[in-house]
């Protein structure tokens, strides 16, 4: 299906966001800086920022549009000078020839925050738009199996994604760099970009452990993943490292698209944590986990049982995976004991929350039946990483959890937490709808 586009140039009538740019005090550097794009049928076209016509508490355009207005004045020069955190973005589209490339701030600071997602847990909507916002994208065209082969500027970008601290970068553009807004509420915020003329890194310290896992050529991929994760490296620092190629047997290695590492490495953690977790007796209660975070509301049960593991994500009208419905839309993926073979039909959020569960399960030395609930409000106004749920889950692992002694009462105690009421959940769920009404062998012999 074809989609029509109003572009930047639009002289359509309702091009209103880039009439309010070009109002705004930084017009003639804002203008030539900011693109907008809308889908001919998106409903903010109709509603300009002001009639709440997708339900949401605030208009995720308008944060976006804020941040951006903010950052254009440090970016008036093809020459960006700054603090990378560090970071490195691959693109996808394209593929196998990608957009590769450092993401630098303009600012000369300590920016570690601006790209560690394990410590954004807490952080408002608006910090965290603040901090992509202001990570200039440089972008070199690559081959993603033959990326060894493509100069200094990939060289440099790989040397940026094995950094253990901020690092001075000196990005030298062909252009300055251009942001694009597309008046839709599923898209994640992003900084400007441009493509690369030079790149200069400055003193750079290798993470010792992820040094001696690139310069071990014969170390396959995912043995090196999961002994860095050992040996506590960030979960967000091996998806980084990851993704430009730094691991594998050196014929084997090739760059990942950042979102396909960040759920490749969430999935490799994961599994190797769920084959210990398997070992280990079961839970002897039924408990209930919480969390709350940017108006995403989180209720982990755990039913004692043999490894079993079910996602499950509830969006509001309006919310980012329902932004035009009329009413609750729930999805949810699940696995066996046996563990799955496909890809999650949930995508990325499905590996970010069994990665965190397992964590805790292992911790404990004990293994459930698992099922996370998420009910997505009015107040999540665009998405922002899958980081967020890994995040929000192991949040809820570290506080004490609600104990009951039967299913009936955690699943009381859950629906008094929800709006959305406990029988829409049952009747999408594979594994609470087996919980429920799939009497267990034991169940007989518990009987008086």
């Amino acid at each position: 299906m074809t989609t029509a586009y109003l572009a930047q140039d639009s002289k359509k009538p309702d091009n209103w966001l880039q009439d309010l740019i070009r109002n705004v005090g930084a017009a003639s550097s804002a203008e030539s800086q900011i693109s907008t794009r809308a889908r001919e049928s998106s409903l903010c076209v109709l509603c300009k920022g002001s009639r709440n016509l997708c339900g949401k508490t605030r208009c995720p355009i308008m944060v976006k549009v804020n941040y951006y207005l903010k950052s254009v004045p440090l970016m008036a020069s093809a020459d960006i000078d700054g603090v990378s955190p560090p970071s490195v973005f691959i693109g996808r589209v394209g593929y196998p020839y990608v957009y590769a490339g450092p993401l630098v701030p303009p600012v000369h600071e300590d920016t570690a925050i601006f790209d560690q997602p394990e410590s954004w847990f807490g952080k408002s909507i608006d910090e965290i738009v603040g901090f992509r916002s202001l990570l200039v994208r440089g972008k070199h065209r690559v081959n993603v199996t033959d990326f060894a082969s493509a100069g200094k500027i990939m060289d440099q970008t790989r040397e940026l994604a094995l950094a253990e601290t901020s690092v001075d970068i000196e990005l030298n553009l062909t252009k300055k760099p251009r942001g694009s807004i597309f008046m839709d509420d599923d898209v994640q915020p992003f900084g400007p970009s441009a493509p690369i003329r030079d790149l200069h890194v400055g003193n750079n310290r290798f993470n010792q452990h992820i040094e001696k896992a690139y310069y071990d050529t014969d170390l396959r991929a995912q043995p090196a993943v999961l002994e860095l994760y050992s040996r506590g490296v960030a979960v967000s620092n091996i998806q980084k490292a990851f993704s430009v190629g730094a691991f594998g047997v050196e014929k084997k290695r090739r760059l990942v698209p950042t979102r396909w590492s960040i759920t490749a490495v969430d999935d490799m953690i994961g599994k190797d944590l769920l084959a210990q977790v398997k070992t280990f007796p079961e839970i002897n209660e039924f408990r209930v986990y919480e969390s709350t975070y940017l108006d995403n509301v989180f209720e982990i049960l755990m039913i004692p049982a043999k490894w079993s593991y079910e996602s499950m994500e509830a969006w509001y009208p309006g919310t980012v995976w329902n932004p035009n419905g009329t009413s609750v839309a729930i999805y949810s993926d699940a696995e066996e004991n046996q563990g799955r073979t496909t890809y999650a039909a949930i995508g990325g959020c499905y590996y970010s929350a069994r990665l965190a569960v397992c964590e805790q399960l292992l911790k404990e030395r004990r293994q459930a039946t698992v099922v996370v609930l998420r009910e997505a409000r009015p107040g999540y106004i665009m998405p922002i990483g899958v980081w967020q749920v890994r995040e929000n889950v192991r949040n809820a692992m570290r506080q004490p959890p609600s104990k009951f002694n039967t299913l009936n009462e955690s699943l009381r105690y859950i629906s008094g937490k929800f709006e959305i009421p406990l029988q829409q959940w049952i009747i999408q769920g594979k594994l609470l709808r087996k919980a429920l009404f799939q009497k267990r062998l034991t169940d007989y012999f518990s009987r008086p």
